[in-house]
């Protein structure tokens, strides 16, 4: 007989199939509020229109959410397609895919995700027939679960998180969450917490693979463009706010104001966590009476700017790159921090807020060594800048902590790469 969160899934699954009209319904209101692509909305329905030439190969269907963790899994997307597999990646967001389509390695075919509705998912499915799936870190989506398992396709979690808010949330819903794992096939986690969490939850097989974002270096400007902003920068010391989100950008401006009178030549970079975000920042910051520039305008900085905004998508290693100090955003918002293992790869001091359950373990690390310089607020973050700027030691201490701390952390691509190539040697078994 089959277990309640099997039946509920079951019954999920049947209730989209009459639910398609709503489906259809939601791309049209996301199409029309600028969510979807205006000439790929249809991938959203999981219609493919003309399939891309060349031989027929296996196919592996790699699924990533949106910008950070396309940049995170492109290495291993990479690694996938060497093997001789076609490889369709699908992301859900535009900006997403306007990475993709530049970054993406040759051959590689890149699809809007189908909206989690059966018919648009078993499109989907019938047109690219993948003999392996790999999802990035927490994307569960039950139809899609489903079907894949309905079909015999194995599914591997992979950089798999669980943040303490979706456990949380997953635990009241165990028969249904259980239901979903029990139909994925291995589960490659980031920690070992989320090892536990995920078995807890029902997974039957989840092994600790690191994360590997660790081992991605951030997306870096051009050349030419990186030449061109360090020599409009040289000489300044660059106070980087980087993947910052509302409420923060405030807090940051507001400590600068202060900054400045005991660093007057500081240069404030802030790199929001939504570009699209970029010219109400800039606002902000004009309101402060600062002198502001935007990248998405092409304006490089000028020597009389105090406030540069990085609203572009795909250069945030540049500007860790010309940063003394970086703040790592999403930290004194209600958000759980970002990764702080770039800011450590390229020799910032790295200095950050107190809500960082998404990243606790490095931080723990980080702090431990003295590697990273945690802040409560605007009074906090004023001293710990100026402190590290104008105190070249202590800077150089803590920037040598955390890359010792950041080399730690390194290797979980081969990992993850090792537990899928069984499954890589089982997809290109038997031909197309």
């Amino acid at each position: 007989m089959a277990e309640p969160g099997d039946r509920l899934l079951a019954a999920w699954c049947g209730l989209t199939r009459l639910a398609a009209p709503v489906g259809r319904l939601i791309v049209a209101l996301r199409r029309r509020a600028g969510r979807e692509h205006p000439l790929r909305w249809s991938e959203r329905l999981g219609i493919q229109g003309e399939m891309p030439p060349g031989p027929r190969r296996p196919v592996v269907w790699v699924h990533a959410a949106s910008v950070g963790e396309t940049m995170a899994v492109l290495p291993l997307v990479a690694r996938i397609a060497e093997t001789g597999v076609r490889v369709v990646f699908t992301t859900v967001t535009v900006t997403s895919a306007d990475v993709a389509a530049v970054r993406l390695p040759a051959g590689v075919v890149h699809r809007f995700v189908p909206v989690d509705v059966a018919p648009f998912v078993d499109r989907f499915l019938d047109a690219w027939a993948p003999r392996l799936a790999v999802f990035v870190e927490s994307e569960m989506w039950p139809v899609a679960i489903a079907r894949l398992h309905d079909r015999g396709v194995p599914l591997v979690v992979a950089n798999a998180r669980m943040s303490d808010r979706s456990f949380r949330r997953w635990r009241r819903v165990r028969p249904v969450i259980a239901a979903m794992l029990s139909r994925v096939t291995l589960v490659l986690a980031q920690s070992p917490l989320d090892t536990e969490r995920f078995a807890a939850l029902g997974a039957p097989r989840v092994e600790t693979a690191g994360n590997v974002k660790f081992d991605a270096p951030p997306p870096e400007a051009p050349r030419a463009a990186a030449a061109a902003l360090a020599a409009a920068v040289e000489g300044r010391p660059v106070l980087l706010a980087a993947s910052t989100h509302p409420g923060e950008d405030e807090i940051v401006l507001a400590a600068f104001a202060r900054l400045r009178a005991r660093v007057p030549d500081l240069l404030l970079v802030i790199a929001p966590r939504h570009p699209v975000r970029g010219a109400e920042i800039a606002a902000l910051a004009a309101d402060l009476g600062l002198a502001v520039g935007q990248r998405s305008t092409g304006a490089l900085p000028r020597p009389e700017t105090a406030v540069y905004v990085a609203d572009t998508v795909g250069e945030l290693g540049t500007f860790y790159r010309l940063a003394t100090v970086a703040f790592v955003g999403g930290s004194l918002v209600d958000v759980g921090g970002h990764n702080p293992i770039e800011a450590g790869r390229f020799d910032a001091a790295v200095v950050a807020g107190p809500q960082l359950w998404n990243f606790r373990d490095v931080y723990a690390a980080l702090v431990e060594a003295g590697g990273a310089v945690l802040v409560e607020g605007e009074d906090d973050l004023v001293d710990a800048v100026e402190r590290l700027v104008l105190h070249v030691g202590e800077r150089g201490r803590r920037i040598a902590a955390a890359r010792a701390v950041v080399d730690g952390y390194t290797g979980a691509l081969d990992r993850t790469l090792a537990a899928l190539r069984p499954f890589l040697a089982a997809a290109g078994e038997g031909g197309p």
